[in-house]
């Protein structure tokens, strides 16, 4: 079978065994994969987690299942989250379920830019899989896992009605959390980028005002936009250390900012920790998502209350995933990308 593989010299597609099903486990057949900021900071960047595996927003069609599943049959369309914890450690039982010591050892094998991929026992058992629905299609499930991402990261900063929110870094995850914010009652959402296409699809899905930082200052206009308090919460949904300063300046008094896009490793920045303490600046990082968010979002999706395909601007077949990375890496005219089987 086809996979996706990336070592020291680089992404290429190769043939590789397909992957023994074992009691426990299933195998699913991709029929879409979401392209993720992280996939590319793996390829182009230096990202901070040691996995190297490629696509982890996959859904498909379940070919083969191990004798001790019960509740997954083979012809199932399927959702699968790559990461599941334990739900029993100390993290888990005080709910940083995705700082668990299991959460990032598992995975589906050999990663979601395959034809077919495994899921383990391990997730199977403990909610990483999601049977779909007939009006849900493989490409919105593939969006079920970004979504919950950013399902978390809300969550995390208790947005309530008529907050104010800026978003800053407009991507597919940014347009998300734009979408999210307004879903919450959000009175205002400024979104921030130097990508004229981004923030016009911005201005498409809900955001208020679009402020290019390359001409505009944001922290101004957030202040003259909300009667010179600033915005209540600042989302970063870039791993760009310049956003994070941008942030804390839009951010009101005892306003948050949550830190969503992944940074490299060894990212370093100064503070004016005196700032933040007069201020009572909140900084609130958000990794990932558990089991509990993608069941959130699949509710979000399933309901259509997230119009969710509407991010979906391009569309490559696994043939051309690395032609579909470099597009979203370019990001020109991309929104969301995602890798399909035929």
């Amino acid at each position: 079978m086809k996979a996706v593989l990336l070592d020291d010299n680089g992404v290429s597609i190769r043939d590789i065994p397909i992957p023994d099903v074992g009691e426990g486990d299933i195998l699913v057949r991709m029929r879409a994969c979401g392209l993720c900021g992280s996939d590319v900071e793996k390829v182009y960047g230096r990202y901070g987690v040691v996995s190297r595996r490629l696509g982890h927003e996959p859904s498909g069609e379940v070919v083969a299942v191990g004798s001790k599943v019960k509740d997954v049959r083979v012809g199932d369309r399927v959702f699968v989250h790559h990461h599941v914890p334990c739900y029993s450690c100390y993290y888990c039982n005080h709910e940083d379920y995705t700082m668990c010591e299991h959460y990032q050892r598992s995975n589906i094998e050999p990663c979601g830019l395959a034809e077919l991929f495994l899921v383990p026992e391990w997730n199977v058992s403990r909610g990483g899989v999601i049977v779909l629905p007939e009006h849900v299609t493989f490409e919105e499930a593939a969006m079920i896992e970004p979504l919950a991402c950013c399902i978390k990261a809300l969550d995390a900063s208790s947005i309530t009605k008529g907050d104010s929110v800026a978003i800053l870094g407009v991507g597919p995850a940014g347009i998300m959390h734009a979408m999210l914010a307004k879903l919450n009652g959000a009175e205002k959402v400024i979104a921030v980028d130097v990508n004229e296409f981004r923030l016009d699809f911005a201005s498409r899905v809900g955001a208020d005002i679009s402020v290019n930082v390359s001409r505009d200052d944001p922290a101004e206009i957030a202040r003259d936009s909300t009667g010179q308090v600033g915005v209540d919460i600042a989302i970063v949904a870039t791993g760009n250390v310049n956003a994070v300063h941008t942030a804390l300046k839009m951010v009101r008094r005892g306003g948050k900012v949550v830190l969503f896009g992944v940074p490299s490793k060894g990212t370093s920045m100064q503070l004016d920790l005196n700032h933040l303490f007069n201020n009572e600046i909140k900084i609130i990082p958000s990794l990932a998502a558990s089991d509990h968010d993608t069941r959130k979002a699949f509710n979000l999706i399933a309901s259509k209350k997230i119009d969710i395909a509407r991010i979906i601007t391009h569309r490559f077949r696994l043939d051309y995933a690395i032609e579909a990375i470099e597009h979203t890496h370019r990001a020109s005219d991309a929104m969301k990308v995602i890798v399909r089987e035929d």
